[in-house]
């Protein structure tokens, strides 16, 4: 049925389509490329769209202070779903810190856990509700240097959910 011959044309067919795709890969790199040539890598021209301006004329919600005050706590242990594979709530480090009582308590205070050099710069500040959600929102943003890979939660009120539900663990 197959012999050396067939075997040896269908793995050469494969190697010649795979040779194909990789030149037909770096001729588009080379003819599509933004950076490199005469420009240096710098942008020629800017296009305007108006983003920033349609920025400014979003009306905002409302505030952390309305949203953490009409918080729902319930809500906030299923966004906690997200932060499990860190973090726990039985007083025992994962990856990241245990959150028992961490509303309101000083950073970097965990005994035993390494923490960034980024939020030991911090320590003299409380983890109040403001201050989870800013970081919550985005870490990086937050605390450029810190250790926490999580990109952050987007939803306002899914913080105000989650931090509401960490001001009930003990």
């Amino acid at each position: 049925m197959f012999d050396t011959m067939t075997m040896t044309k269908i793995v050469g067919a494969g190697c010649g389509s795979l040779l194909v795709f990789m030149l037909g890969g770096w001729a588009a790199d080379a003819l599509y490329s933004t950076g490199g040539g005469h420009g240096g890598g710098e942008q020629s021209y800017v296009i305007d769209t108006g983003a920033e301006e349609a920025g400014a004329e979003v009306a905002e919600g409302p505030s952390f202070d309305e949203l953490y005050a009409a918080a729902d706590a319930a809500s906030g242990e299923k966004v906690f779903a997200k932060c499990k594979a860190c973090h726990k709530v039985d007083g025992s480090d994962g990856t990241g810190p245990h959150l028992n009582g961490v509303v309101d308590r000083q950073k970097a205070v965990v005994a035993g856990f390494g923490y960034s050099d980024a939020l030991m710069a911090m320590s003299a500040d409380a983890w109040t509700p403001a201050n989870l959600d800013g970081f919550l929102t985005n870490p990086k943003r937050y605390m450029p240097g810190t250790k926490m890979s999580f990109a952050g939660l987007p939803k306002p009120t899914d913080r105000a959910d989650l931090i509401a539900w960490l001001a009930t663990q003990n």
